[in-house]
């Protein structure tokens, strides 16, 4: 990261996850898709990736907080699946440290997953073009913020 900033990897107590996994999981779902689609109407994704996605169901589950996330794609919009599939067609597990790092690109999928830090299930191939997804991300550069002086 440019500013020196790094998110240490950390796991969140465990009476976090027991507790978060006894609440309602349809917000995660909600706002994982919510999410997801901004990120596809201000172009983060690409289109051509998005369209292997028709169809398929997927699981994000953040383990040391409690918290599942289920939704599809479907005609062009990710959409929260309010009842989690039998077999989702792919499913991703970390701590939430892992996916932190990951969504500041600090660490990539391939040292979380042979570090053995998120684990992937599912269609492979569908994984791959996920990977391939991710890697493809341009994310924005934010201006700098003056310095605080009190």
């Amino acid at each position: 990261m440019s500013q020196g900033f790094s998110i240490p990897r950390f796991q969140l107590p465990a009476l976090l996850a027991a507790l978060g996994s006894r609440l309602p999981q349809w917000p995660h779902s909600l706002a994982l898709a919510t999410g997801l689609n901004a990120a596809a109407k201000f172009g983060l994704l690409p289109d051509d990736s998005l369209a292997l996605l028709e169809g398929r169901s997927f699981l994000v589950e953040v383990l040391d907080a409690g918290g599942q996330a289920h939704f599809t794609y479907r005609d062009g919009l990710f959409r929260p699946l309010w009842k989690a599939p039998e077999a989702p067609d792919l499913s991703f597990s970390a701590n939430l440290s892992a996916f932190l790092q990951l969504l500041a690109r600090q660490e990539d999928p391939d040292t979380l997953f042979f570090n053995r830090e998120l684990s992937i299930v599912g269609d492979t191939e569908l994984g791959l073009v996920i990977k391939n997804m991710l890697d493809a991300v341009e994310l924005p550069q934010l201006p700098s913020l003056p310095a605080f002086r009190p």
